[in-house]
């Protein structure tokens, strides 16, 4: 689309050569664009080739729901921390967002989000030593939460030890800047906070479904749902 956009018209060969694809790959990814809604022209002969359309648009969203829900507690966990200007259009496109979303994927945006506590982090928790989530975690959770299975994954604590978890995903707390997977360790009987940017290596374990519990929150802590109301 950006090739689209900036070339004007290109030919399914220069678009191949820039992408690093085949002309098979551009010409299924042409059609699949056609079917999103875009209007792209095509120009036989010497001097022709692929045009979109400066009016086209997409017709409809194509966001994955880990997509949306990426950009749901993003807005959330900014707003928590008291850092969200304009908050009301935020709040707005992505209701449309929502809006445009097939039934199917709503529902399961929904069920999600109703896994999606937020509250205040104490400011006696050290967060010197922060780093960064795992990109791999977004999608092995929404497999997790969805379908009710376990989630193994690599741990490192406060203290530096590493652990491998098989855990039982029941909720995903946001404690600005700190981001934590709350589960039940069947291991430990218990319930147990794992701050994300310490998980490594998520894996789903296939077969092994569990039900959901109620989690004691903190009284500080609310439902994402709550906030919204």
């Amino acid at each position: 689309m950006r090739s689209l956009r900036r070339n004007g018209i290109s030919t399914v060969a220069d678009l191949a050569a820039e992408v690093g694809a085949s002309r098979r790959t551009v010409l299924r990814d042409i059609g699949a664009l056609r079917d999103e809604g875009f209007v792209i022209h095509s120009e036989p002969g010497r001097g022709g080739g692929l045009q979109l359309d400066p009016q086209s648009v997409q017709a409809t969203a194509r966001l994955s729901v880990p997509e949306v829900f990426a950009l749901l507690i993003s807005v959330v966990s900014v707003r928590a921390s008291g850092g969200l200007p304009f908050s009301d259009l935020a709040d707005a496109a992505l209701a449309r967002i929502e809006r445009a979303l097939p039934a199917d994927k709503l529902r399961d945006l929904r069920r999600l989000l109703d896994c999606l506590y937020v509250g205040h982090l104490s400011p006696l928790v050290n967060i010197s030593d922060m780093g960064t989530m795992a990109p791999a975690l977004l999608p092995a959770f929404e497999t997790a939460f969805l379908q009710r299975l376990r989630l193994r994954f690599r741990y490192r604590d406060s203290k530096g030890a590493v652990t491998d978890r098989n855990v039982e995903p029941q909720a995903m707390l946001i404690l600005p800047p700190l981001w934590y997977l709350v589960a039940w360790d069947p291991a430990r009987g218990a319930f147990r906070h794992f701050r994300m940017d310490r998980i490594t290596r998520p894996e789903i374990e296939d077969g092994a479904v569990f039900q959901r519990r109620h989690v004691p929150f903190e009284d500080h802590v609310r439902p994402v749902r709550d906030l919204s109301r």
